[in-house]
């Protein structure tokens, strides 16, 4: 479902004898042209990254005068991982730097550039171009699009990530190669957004970070931000919740309470013993076993129940929102060489996605990472579109709640109150010290597609680093 060795800095060696001159290494800047595409190339000598992007396509951002980058980060050995960067529409030079990643696992994340929060839209229809996008993440912040893990969106080559926990030290590497080619970004305050499987992607990204700081390997990454809506974070607090909501959502019962006593049944003596099986001991079968079981007793038979959109319960199965027809934008070949794209579109390719589920990645908790970065005192906002079923509200909310840190009890017992946009209600939060809850009226899976306003309102608030407030 889509919900879901650090860097080592070489030293200079010695030439012959003690009294030779060290032997000084430079990074490399060029330009390169493939067919009609000029690439600028950059090797990093202290890691030896090799950076190929095109600087200012005018695909997606067209407001005058705001710059864009896009092409491949090495990470590995044969590891190409794209990305597409947009730099803030208002000054830049002092902007915060924020990256972006769609969940899965194995979902690229140019339908958030495309679908909720980049420099471009897609209306719904037919139409082959898109056009501007008013409420733009980069309108506040330099925004980084990433494709991860290889083998997802336009990246390519070798794909070693089997889990959450291998994916994280090459998104790392990623941001250190990004700080090489572009060191203006180095020491901006830095946030981390995601959704779905990012419940997973963004506990642990955050916390790889933090850990790569305190061992002080690379460019120290200035996090300080993290924001997940409608993600998938822990199935023992989560499972239930899809029978709950099928049942008692604020849009329409999709089960019957007779539907709703067998299904929870079903969560009890089929689902549960198995994911706490998962939970005690940790392995890959165990968890493989608890991922099956859940979904086939609990997840199909709801999604049978009714006609629905898992993503948006308010609409049938075939809803044609958010528009996919930024997908086959990509595929034009005149895009894809105007951006310096070398593979083809692969929205949600089945091969990463089958690496995780070989490890059972799916229902193992990521709670102790987040509860972590709340605790070190990073900004965090756990929100979620309110028509969602696939990551529902209801899940999230008791996830937001169970996040242990010092204001937890506080936290926890405190209601929701409406939170405004310009004086109209659109959604009701609560927060304590640096984390916050947002339920968004309205909203799917993808809330930025739907409540694009409030969505650009709440980052922007996250990214400075204080609690989400009504205006």
């Amino acid at each position: 479902m889509q919900f879901f060795t650090s860097l080592v800095a070489a030293t200079s060696a010695l030439a012959g004898t003690s009294l030779a001159a060290p032997r000084v290494t430079h990074d490399k800047r060029s330009l390169v042209t493939r067919g009609q595409t000029t690439y600028n190339v950059f090797e990093h000598a202290a890691t030896g990254a090799k950076i190929e992007f095109v600087s200012n396509s005018g695909i997606c951002e067209t407001t005058p005068g705001v710059k864009q980058y896009s092409g491949y980060l090495s990470v590995g050995d044969n590891m190409n991982m794209w990305f597409w960067f947009f730099e803030a529409r208002q000054s830049p030079s002092t902007a915060p730097l924020a990256a972006w990643f769609n969940g899965g696992p194995g979902c690229s994340s140019m339908i958030g550039l495309f679908q909720e929060n980049g420099p471009c839209k897609f209306k719904v229809g037919t139409s082959n171009v898109p056009i501007n996008n008013t409420y733009s993440f980069n309108n506040y912040a330099n925004m980084l699009y990433i494709d991860q893990p290889i083998g997802v969106g336009f990246s390519y080559g070798t794909n070693t990530v089997t889990s959450t926990l291998t994916a994280a030290p090459y998104v790392w590497k990623l941001i250190q190669a990004f700080y090489a080619a572009f060191p203006d970004y180095k020491s901006r305050d830095f946030g981390i957004f995601t959704e779905s499987y990012g419940g997973h992607y963004g506990p642990e990204f955050a916390k790889y970070i933090q850990d790569q700081n305190k061992a002080k390997a690379g460019e120290n990454i200035n996090i300080v931000a993290l924001g997940i809506n409608n993600g998938w974070f822990d199935s023992l607090i989560q499972e239930k919740a899809y029978v709950q909501f099928s049942y008692n959502n604020t849009y329409k019962p999709l089960i019957s309470k007779a539907q709703y006593d067998t299904y929870m049944g079903r969560y009890t003596d089929n689902c549960l013993p198995e994911l706490q099986q998962c939970a005690t001991t940790g392995t890959n079968a165990a968890c493989q076993q608890a991922d099956n079981a859940c979904y086939r007793t609990i997840e199909v038979p709801l999604i049978s129940a009714a006609d629905f959109d898992v993503y948006d319960i308010r609409a049938p199965t075939n809803d044609p929102e958010p528009p996919a027809n930024y997908a086959t934008y990509l595929t034009n070949t005149t895009v894809t060489k105007v951006i310096g794209a070398q593979s083809k579109y692969q929205e949600c390719p089945n091969a990463p996605y089958n690496k995780f589920a070989s490890t059972g990645d799916g229902p193992r908790s990521f709670m102790t990472q987040l509860s972590d970065v709340v605790s070190s005192g990073v900004t965090t906002l756990i929100w979620a579109g309110d028509a969602d079923w696939i990551c529902n509200w209801f899940g999230v909310y008791d996830v937001a709640n169970a996040i242990k840190y010092t204001g937890q009890s506080a936290f926890a017992s405190k209601a929701l109150a409406p939170y405004k946009v310009k004086g109209k209600e659109g959604g009701s939060f609560k927060t304590q010290g640096n984390l916050s809850f947002l339920r968004v009226y309205g909203a799917g899976h993808e809330v930025p597609y739907y409540q694009p306003e409030l969505s650009l309102q709440v980052f922007i608030q996250t990214m400075k680093k204080g609690a989400i407030v009504s205006t």
